[in-house]
């Protein structure tokens, strides 16, 4: 991981490093690039960037090399123009300080209990975070001084200037040493804050980082608004609607993409991570597998994202905001590629709809809402493709062995509303109303601890290897890398546990459903199933 910083000569604790490889991004944002060395070297520095660039991140770790742990008293202080802001940079400090011995950092703002602020100031806090307002209010108290500041950060300093703070702001300045350190971030640059830069910053670094626009119009970009614990379900639910053939999910950071690829595992689709800690030969394996097809969904970071050149992208899903607006811009290319249409759907939390707004300003594009996908939803969306697909077969032509079947069945006073209804209930019923009972028991055969257990449920019961390895994951207990095999025929399957589980599985099953059928145990551990036949078989 040090070769985050490879563009600084200065030293970066290893504690700082640690937490960051925790945090599992793998390279610095342009506005990082530009902005940590020189604030490192000390110099005052002013930055022209956005929301959502990791600004943050770019003074927030050369603010907290410069505290001096062995010392409680106030040394660095941001100023943010909303408590939602604070409270978001104070929790990037307390990610960034997580390895950092005797470091407190607090956030100030109105509308929290002011008595629980005095506490926690008069142990000492090495970092404030505030508002203009609080902040104020503290000095003006003699709760806060700012007779030890070594660095002043503004944040968002046009936004502050918008809502009024520019007296604040400058009465606060005031009280802080002239020999202090001051950054300023801001998207614009008006002209009160070049004013503002010239009267309290000696000799400022610029830096700024400009976005290109998107130039990729014929992609449907869409976000939904989403709670974090929601977003596996809200993930399986679209990918059942659109079901796409190939789709790619970005994640910010090498954890989330190894947790979001388990978990889809777990629940049965064929997926893989692709990540900056993987070796290039596992990187090559998975992304062959992901041009063959063999890999329904790749969820991957944006760094590992830039080798991937795949013109049949179906659908790519932001399953986090992205940190920088090119990022995005990066991220949705990968679909629509070849002249091909292409469908984009990013997952917003409740904190990071700012980070949309600026998204959409920046690129210049319109992304629509569009509501929580409902398991009503799903089921008419599979609905519409399957009626689609019958147009399609249908003026194709090529489907006289088909009629002459329907015909017969005519013969027997059946019309032929009866037997397409019919046959549209065998592909779409998902079966809770089916009394059908299927026998779930061990076979018996295996190798090295592996047993191969029997169901009578194949294709003809429209059957996939997800719904097996869901169902049992699901409601025994075992994990998804713990099965193995799946072997598919038509009308039984075989799916491979160990051995030490194959008991766990036959017994947590009995009752249960697999793909909306219910399964019953039946006691039939000695059943039988057929052997060989026409399958579809695939190695989970």
């Amino acid at each position: 991981m040090e070769n985050f910083f490879r563009f600084s000569t200065f030293p970066i604790s290893p504690e700082i490093i640690k937490a960051i490889e925790d945090m599992g991004f793998e390279e610095p944002t342009p506005i990082q690039v530009q902005a940590i060395p020189p604030i490192l070297e000390g110099k005052d520095v002013t930055g022209q960037a956005q929301t959502g660039t990791g600004k943050t991140a770019a003074f927030g770790i050369p603010a907290l090399e410069c505290v001096d742990l062995s010392s409680k008293q106030t040394q660095v202080i941001v100023l943010s123009p909303t408590r939602e802001l604070a409270i978001q940079t104070a929790e990037e400090f307390n990610r960034l300080s997580r390895y950092l011995k005797k470091i407190h950092v607090l956030p100030v703002y109105g509308g929290q209990p002011i008595e629980r602020q005095f506490r926690a100031l008069k142990a000492g806090v090495q970092i404030v975070v505030g508002t203009p307002g609080r902040v104020l209010d503290h000095i003006d108290r003699g709760t806060l001084s700012l007779d030890t500041i070594k660095m002043v950060v503004l944040d968002e300093a046009d936004q502050m200037l918008d809502m009024g703070f520019r007296e604040d702001i400058e009465k606060i300045l005031a009280e802080t040493p002239d020999e202090r350190q001051t950054v300023l971030f801001s998207a614009t640059m008006p002209k009160p804050i070049k004013e503002i830069s010239r009267r309290f910053q000696n000799k400022p670094e610029f830096v700024r980082v400009q976005h290109r626009e998107l130039t990729v119009p014929q992609i449907e970009q869409l976000y939904l608004e989403v709670r974090n614990r929601e977003k596996i379900e809200v993930l399986s639910r679209i990918l059942e609607m659109y079901d796409p053939e190939l789709s790619l999910v970005f994640c910010n950071t090498k954890r989330a993409v190894d947790e979001l690829t388990t978990q889809l595992q777990t629940r049965g689709y064929f997926s893989e991570g692709l990540h900056g800690d993987m070796k290039q030969s596992q990187r090559d394996r998975v992304m062959a597998k992901f041009r063959k097809g063999a890999i329904d969904v790749l969820i991957a970071t944006d760094v590992a994202a830039r080798g991937i050149d795949v013109d049949d992208v179906d659908l790519v899903i932001n399953f986090d905001v992205p940190q920088d607006v090119e990022y995005y811009v990066h991220r949705i290319g990968r679909t629509a590629r070849a002249g091909r249409q292409g469908r984009s759907i990013t997952f917003v939390g409740p904190k990071e709809i700012y980070k949309l707004r600026t998204i959409q300003k920046y690129a210049h594009i319109k992304i629509s809402a569009i509501p929580l996908p409902t398991a009503r939803d799903v089921e008419r969306t599979r609905m519409r493709n399957l009626v689609e697909k019958i147009k399609e077969m249908a003026d194709d032509g090529d489907n006289d062995k088909y009629v002459e079947i329907v015909e017969q069945i005519m013969v027997d006073g059946y019309t032929s509303l009866d037997i397409a209804a019919a046959l549209l209930k065998m592909k779409l019923d998902t079966g809770n109303d089916t009394d059908d009972e299927v026998v779930i028991s061990a076979d018996g055969s295996g190798h090295s601890g592996i047993v191969q257990l029997c169901i009578n449920l194949g294709r003809e019961d429209r059957i996939r290897p997800k719904d097996i390895v869901g169902a049992i994951t699901g409601e025994t207990g075992i994990t998804g890398k713990e099965i193995g095999a799946i072997s598919i025929y038509d009308t039984y399957s075989h799916v491979e546990v160990p051995q030490e589980k194959a008991k766990q599985v036959v017994e947590g099953m009995a009752g249960k459903s697999i793909g909306g059928v219910k399964l019953v145990n039946g006691k039939a551990i000695g059943y039988d199933c057929p052997k060989g036949g026409k399958s579809r078989k695939t190695r989970y």
